[in-house]
């Protein structure tokens, strides 16, 4: 008898719908995948046959063939066990098959016949809400509060195949996604919860730049000696960052779960990502690849920042992938398997000495590196990359008396409230527009939101031809300026702004 059970699966952040068709025949007794299956989705042959065994069910000694369709789709995973448990005891007479149309299953079956989390439900919860509302979702029961994340979608959890065999039967109720109360945005402690900018004594000049990029969404790079706090200042950036949105919850959410790293009792992000990549890191972590591609660093960044300690330390390739990304807010990764696209919007903090031994133009400490080893260490960044990072900031050595100070520092709260501020008066500005910061306006976007009188103008000009300002910089400059302004509460440029914006782009021209 042949039997018909609808499934699906994620390829990159996408849904593709499956159908799993499960035919069970006389001849010699054989279990049979086809469809494209990988190594896991081959190995569901002895899981599904224990599990419906010791779930006290009869496993049919027959010829098994089932086939994923469409069949060239690569399947991965083992969310496929328990569409295949019930499509076979459906094709053998043992449950009725006639609410199974209505569903969509998906669940890994352990020997025992428990169902066990499956990454990705966040996705096809979102996709199936969409296109197919009226069907019930079975999900894993420990995905099911995942689930309920999706307004619009019908889901259920089961947590063993012996419930699921008894709601299709008619014997029981599964648990729904609607009985789940919804999630309250209130903010998590992440990573940096207990990190504070009051920790931290003087660079004053470099916690305004921290400031000024993350009120608008600005990619900031620290260049000084070792010790003098660079990644101290670089760990505290997401404590001065506004909460997460929903719909930014939701998509961080969606990443991590196609990734399989959605912690069981966090079904939900709420707290900003921090990723800070060793420099070792190869550039498919980084980017994400893989044969079918998974998310990297730049997207498990999303809405949150991505630091990369001792940038010219990294590999080259590395750094040159991150091109994309930081132009573009995605990334796409192209292999056999597809084009696969990744959100990878994010603030990118990096932070690096300006030579080998780190002391160049430091005043207390003699460098001890000849000009053509500090000009092939610098040269380990390349200029495309520094063009795409908004501000450049030195960060001194701190001297004796900045520590034995007693004047308090200003708190990553106190820095908070300015920012988000700064940042409401952005999403008013950009009411109606698909821009959240000011860092994602384009090219045409400026005349419109970032009008320069005839002085300001001139500023930009003058700087233009002194700095040898390429026109990404130049763009770069105006877009700082107008958050300089959000953060004075100026609804206009002033000439001060650009000035202030102006300093963050030569600073690095200086030291080359």
């Amino acid at each position: 008898m042949l039997s018909i059970v609808n499934s699906c699966c994620c390829l990159g952040l996408e849904t593709h719908y499956v159908r799993v068709e499960a035919d069970v025949s006389r001849g010699l007794p054989a279990f049979n995948i086809v469809g494209l299956p990988d190594a896991a989705v081959r190995e569901a042959t002895e899981r599904v046959r224990g599990a419906i065994r010791n779930a006290g069910f009869e496993f049919p000694v027959k010829r098994i063939t089932v086939n994923l369709a469409p069949a060239d789709l690569r399947k991965e995973g083992s969310l496929f066990d328990l569409p295949i448990a019930i499509g076979i005891l459906a094709a053998t007479g043992q449950i009725p098959s006639t609410i199974i149309p209505r569903h969509l299953f998906v669940g890994e079956l352990s020997l025992d016949g428990t169902i066990c989390p499956s990454p990705g439900i966040l996705s096809m919860a979102g996709s199936i809400g969409k296109e197919h509302p009226q069907k019930i979702f079975i999900v894993p029961h420990d995905n099911l509060e995942e689930a309920s994340l999706i307004k619009g979608v019908d889901a259920k959890g089961a947590g063993h195949l012996s419930d699921m065999i008894g709601y299709i039967r008619g014997e029981k109720e599964l648990p729904a996604a609607a009985d789940i109360p919804d999630f309250e945005l209130q903010p998590e402690p992440g990573a940096a919860a207990h990190l504070d900018f009051a920790d931290v004594k003087g660079q004053q000049r470099v916690k305004r730049a921290l400031e000024i990029a993350a009120a608008g969404g600005h990619n900031i790079l620290m260049i000084g000696p070792p010790g003098a706090g660079k990644t101290l200042l670089a760990r505290r950036l997401p404590s001065i960052l506004p909460p997460l949105s929903r719909e930014e919850c939701l998509e961080v959410t969606r990443i991590y779960s196609v990734a399989g790293l959605l912690p069981k009792d966090h079904p939900v992000i709420r707290a900003r990502p921090f990723r800070a990549p060793h420099h070792t890191a190869s550039a498919v972590s980084i980017i994400g690849g893989g044969r079918v591609p998974r998310p990297g660093e730049v997207s498990f960044a999303t809405h949150g920042v991505l630091f990369l300690d001792e940038l010219p330390e990294y590999h080259r390739d590395v750094l040159e992938s991150l091109r994309q990304p930081l132009e573009d807010g995605i990334v796409t990764v192209t292999r056999a398997a597809g084009a696969f696209t990744f959100p990878a919007r994010f603030i990118f903090a990096a932070s690096m000495n300006p030579c080998p031994c780190g002391h160049l133009g430091d005043p207390g400490r003699e460098c001890i590196c000849t000009p053509h080893q500090a000009q092939r260490y610098r040269s380990r960044v390349s200029g495309p990359i520094l063009d795409r990072i908004d501000m450049h900031v030195e960060a001194p050595r701190l001297e004796l008396r900045d520590l034995k100070a007693e004047k308090k520092e200003e708190s990553s709260q106190e820095i908070g409230k300015r920012i988000t501020k700064a940042r409401q008066r952005q999403r008013e500005r950009f009411q109606g527009a698909a821009i959240n910061c000011n860092a994602e306006m384009q090219n045409h976007h400026l005349p419109r939101y970032c009008p320069l009188d005839n002085n300001a103008k001139e500023l930009l000009y003058q700087a233009f031809h002194k700095l040898k300002l390429s026109m990404r910089a130049l763009d770069r400059v105006v877009k700082i300026a107008r958050t300089i302004a959000d953060i004075a509460e100026s609804p206009r440029i002033e000439e001060i702004n650009l000035a202030e914006a102006i300093q963050y782009r030569c600073l690095d021209r200086s030291l080359w």
